[in-house]
C-alpha cells in the first residue's frame, strides 16, 4: 500500500496555474522586467539617450518652423495686429459712419499715438478699422440680393457672382496701390490691412446709394451715390495725404519737387478710384 501511494504521488501531474500568492520575490522579479511596446523594457526605452535627443531635436525643428511661418506671414499680413483693427465700440461706429457720409466739417485728421503706438480705434475716430469694411461688405451683398429679388433677377449664382466680383476688385485695388507705392518709393507706415480698411469704406456709400435707389428710383440712386462719391473722395484725400505726402504737404505747405508731385498724384488717383468702383459695383442693381 505504501509503494502504491508513493508511486501515485510521484506521478501526479503539475498544477495548471503557478501559485504566486505567497511569494514576493516573483512579484518583484516581474515588476522589474515589465515589457514596453515592441517587446523592449519600458525603463530602458525611457532612459535611452538617443530617444531623448530625437525628441528634443524634433521639438526644436517644430518651434523653428513655426517662428519662420509667423515671421514670413506677418511680413505681408500682420495677423498679430488684427485685434487692434476690431477694437471698436458703438460710439466709434456711429461717428465713423457719419464721417464717411459727411467729412466736410471734420478738422483734425491726424491719428493719435500713445508711446509711438496708435491708439485703438474706439479712442480715435481717425484710426482705420476693419469692422466697418467687413460689415459693409456683408451688408452690400445682402442689399444686392434684395435689389435683385425685387426685380425678379435673384439667383444663388448671381449673388455669388456679386460677392466674388466685389472681392476680386478689392484685391486688385489693394495690389495696385501697393505696387504704386513701391514704384513711387513712398516711405509710409501704411500696412496692407490699412489699405484694405480704407478701400473697404466705400461700401458704406454703395449701400446708401442702392437703398436710396430701391426707395426713390434711379434719380434717388444717382443723387445719393453722387453725394457719397464726393464724400469718400474728400475723406480719402484728407486721410491719405497724412500717410503718403511729405510732412510739409501734410501741414498745408506748397508741394514742391518731382517726388512730392508724384505722391500727390498717387493720393488723388487712389481717392478718385473709389467713386469709379462704387458706380461700377452698383449701377446694375437699380433699374
Amino acid at each position: 500500500m505504501r509503494m502504491r501511494n508513493t508511486s501515485a504521488d510521484s506521478t501526479d501531474p503539475s498544477p495548471l496555474f503557478e501559485d504566486t500568492s505567497g511569494g514576493q520575490g516573483a512579484t518583484s522579479y516581474n515588476r522589474g522586467h515589465e515589457k514596453g511596446p515592441g517587446g523592449y523594457p519600458a525603463q530602458t526605452l525611457l532612459s535611452d539617450p538617443m530617444s531623448n535627443l530625437a525628441m528634443a531635436y524634433g521639438s526644436s525643428l517644430a518651434s523653428q518652423g513655426k517662428e519662420m511661418v509667423d515671421k514670413n506671414l506677418d511680413r505681408f499680413i500682420p495677423i498679430s495686429r488684427l485685434k487692434y483693427y476690431f477694437a471698436v465700440d458703438t460710439i466709434y461706429v456711429g461717428k465713423k459712419l457719419g464721417l464717411l457720409v459727411f467729412p466736410y466739417m471734420h478738422e483734425n485728421w491726424e491719428v493719435s499715438y500713445q508711446q509711438d503706438t496708435p491708439v485703438a480705434p474706439r479712442f480715435d475716430i481717425n484710426a482705420p478699422d476693419l469692422y466697418i469694411p467687413v460689415m459693409g461688405f456683408i451688408t452690400y451683398i445682402l442689399v444686392a440680393g434684395l435689389a435683385l429679388g425685387t426685380q425678379n433677377r435673384f439667383t444663388p449664382e448671381s449673388l455669388g457672382m456679386q460677392a466674388s466680383s466685389a472681392l476680386v476688385w478689392l484685391i486688385i485695388e489693394v495690389l495696385a496701390t501697393l505696387l504704386s507705392l513701391y514704384l513711387v518709393t513712398v516711405n509710409t507706415d501704411l500696412t496692407t490691412i490699412d489699405l484694405v480698411a480704407f478701400s473697404g469704406y466705400k461700401y458704406v456709400g454703395m449701400i446708401v446709394g442702392v437703398v436710396a435707389g430701391l426707395l426713390f428710383g434711379r434719380m434717388g440712386y444717382y443723387l445719393t451715390l453722387l453725394w457719397c462719391c464726393v464724400s469718400i473722395f474728400v475723406f480719402m484725400i484728407r486721410t491719405l495725404r497724412l500717410k503718403i505726402l511729405s510732412e510739409a504737404a501734410a501741414e498745408g505747405v506748397l508741394v514742391r519737387g518731382a517726388k512730392n508731385q508724384l505722391r500727390m498724384y498717387l493720393t488723388m488717383s487712389i481717392a478718385a478710384a473709389q467713386p469709379i468702383f462704387m458706380y461700377w459695383l452698383t449701377f446694375h442693381l437699380v433699374r
